[in-house]
């Protein structure tokens, strides 16, 4: 069956409308007398009217997809991939459709492609700058540690006690860039695994900003392997420090469970909660890691309506796969 294009389909809408209304000039009961009389006015009026709202009903129909086609034109998001428009017909307009759906698939895969590249590049940046500050900067404040003690020990009062205070200093700076160096590479994700992993996470958190962390895991997870296990690792800490720096928590809720063959992790704190707020580079972030290992990702408020109170709730589901031996 041929297709009819979009011209003539707007012709043959347009001609329809004015055939039948020429038609009822013609056959109908009424004449126009000059001058004009107020009945014919109406009904001349009346019967304009009547082919204008049916033209307008009947292109309305007929540009349908186009308007579906503008309306997710403006609200698509390669972050949320799977968006599609339902093709119908044949024609132009099912042709133009088709070709848009395409394009989202051919956009989805080059952007989580780029995606992948960009964090596998950023985590290999992260575990080289991690090995320098532990190599480098780590071994150099612990010979400076060392160096304060045997002055302290050797020097005399007053010198001894500024020595002693230069050691507490350097001492403190040396935990810092420990902890630091856990962040940007969490060795105990190689060593221990995730569990082990997001505990400690967790506990470092509440001992530096005096939030209340509880942690929730179930026993036996399925098994994930080492890229997704550091996208839950990422997306836990990433949630952690929303929470603590954004939403004006005082408890944050860390939880890990199976559920049919996957493993969810869910942040939940008691905050001010996502309301309207734009979604920053952090929240972003995480959205492309878990289309990096196929996971999704949900983050709400669970009272959207209040301004206050609400917390917000991150939830993402990753797929468990079998370990590689």
């Amino acid at each position: 069956m041929t297709s009819v294009s979009l011209y003539w389909r707007i012709f043959g809408l347009n001609a329809v409308v004015l055939g039948s209304a020429t038609a009822l000039l013609l056959w109908a009961p009424v004449t126009v007398s000059v001058p004009v009389l107020l009945t014919e006015a109406v009904i001349l009026v009346g019967g304009l009217v009547v082919m204008l709202v049916a033209n307008a009903a009947l292109l309305r129909i007929g540009l349908a997809p186009l308007d579906r086609v503008t309306r997710l034109m403006t609200t698509v998001d390669l972050l949320r991939p799977g968006q599609r428009l339902p093709v119908r017909g044949g024609g132009e307009v099912a042709g133009l459709v088709s070709a848009f759906n395409a394009m989202l698939e051919r956009l989805e895969g080059e952007r989580a492609s780029s995606s992948a590249r960009a964090i596998l590049a950023q985590e290999g940046e992260r575990r080289r700058i991690a090995q320098e500050l532990h190599d480098e900067v780590g071994q150099s404040m612990t010979a400076v540690l060392l160096a304060l003690k045997r002055a302290s020990d050797e020097a005399s009062e007053p010198l001894r006690e500024e020595l002693l205070q230069a050691q507490e200093i350097t001492r403190g700076s040396l935990d810092d860039v420990r902890r630091l160096v856990r962040r940007l590479r969490p060795g105990v994700l190689d060593d221990l695994g995730l569990v082990s992993a997001v505990t400690s996470l967790a506990t470092e958190f509440s001992t530096h900003t005096g939030l209340r962390v509880v942690r929730r895991f179930d026993p036996d997870l399925p098994a994930l392997d080492q890229e997704a296990e550091l996208v839950i690792y990422r997306v836990a800490q990433e949630g952690l420090t929303n929470a603590a720096r954004h939403a004006e928590a005082r408890r944050v809720e860390v939880t890990l469970r199976a559920a049919e063959d996957a493993v969810v992790l869910e942040v939940a704190d008691d905050g001010r909660g996502i309301g309207a707020a734009r979604e920053g580079a952090g929240l972003r972030g995480m959205r492309e890691r878990a289309l990096l290992i196929g996971a999704t990702l949900d983050i709400w408020s669970p009272d959207e309506v209040s301004a206050t109170g609400t917390g917000t709730r991150i939830r993402l589901t990753v797929p468990a796969v079998r370990k590689q031996s």
